[in-house]
């Protein structure tokens, strides 16, 4: 890992500094920081009931839906780990990071790297192949959140990514997605796939947070059929 010839990424969540070692010249784009991890964690952060100064006539119309108390969360694809870092720092204190093997020494690298910021806290993490059926059992879900971003960039990728999903999140659950049309011929297949499986919902650019509003990347919830 080559991370002193990439540029480090930094991230304000809640007063808390997070800093992002990448590696841009591996063969594996788990090992940089893609824009829908950073759009996902500052739309929680706007919204966070730990955030939100809500009142009767100012609602905040997330606040259940980021109410991270209490619930077990997966992140697929983790990357880097940013996106799960910042939900941490918002109250998902059960989270897991998954990614494949060639990418795990970046994330755990990460980890390590921002532990201070953590709260001196050791997130889980664990290899995962969405083909693999015994490593998605071995997380021991159901999960209330599932957490995804920029994850639908190649075709093949596509129906393992859903069928992991659906087998992961709960009957009651969530899926945060992060999303940026990578492929058209993923993203086609991606949004048709879906629609079997889980009612789409779009969160509006302007609830997005004003600085990390990218026009390009959008923020989804799944929720099961």
């Amino acid at each position: 890992m080559k991370f002193t010839d990439s540029p480090t990424i930094e991230l304000q969540v809640r007063n808390t500094h997070l800093s992002i070692h990448q590696d841009n010249g591996s063969m594996h784009v788990g090992t940089s920081v893609w824009p829908c991890s950073l759009v996902l964690a500052k739309f929680a952060e706007r919204w966070s009931p730990l955030t939100y100064a809500s009142s009767s006539s100012t609602p905040n119309p997330y606040a259940h839906l980021l109410d991270f108390s209490n619930k077990r969360a997966v992140e697929l694809g983790a990357g880097c780990g940013i996106a799960s870092m910042g939900l941490f720092l918002l109250g998902l204190n059960d989270v897991v990071l998954t990614d494949i093997a060639p990418v795990m020494p970046a994330l755990k690298h990460n980890l390590k790297r921002n532990k201070p910021s953590l709260h001196n806290k050791s997130l889980k993490t664990a290899q995962l192949y969405w083909t693999n059926s015994a490593q998605i059992n071995s997380l021991k879900p159901p999960f209330d959140i599932v957490i995804a971003t920029d994850v639908v960039y190649i075709e093949e990728s596509v129906a393992p990514l859903i069928t992991a999903m659906e087998t992961l999140v709960s009957d009651k659950g969530v899926v945060l997605l992060g999303y940026q049309i990578r492929s058209p011929e993923a993203d086609r297949l991606f949004w048709e796939l879906c629609a079997r499986v889980f009612a789409i919902e779009k969160i509006p650019h302007e609830d997005l947070h004003p600085e990390y509003a990218y026009e390009e990347a959008d923020v989804f919830v799944l929720r099961k059929k």
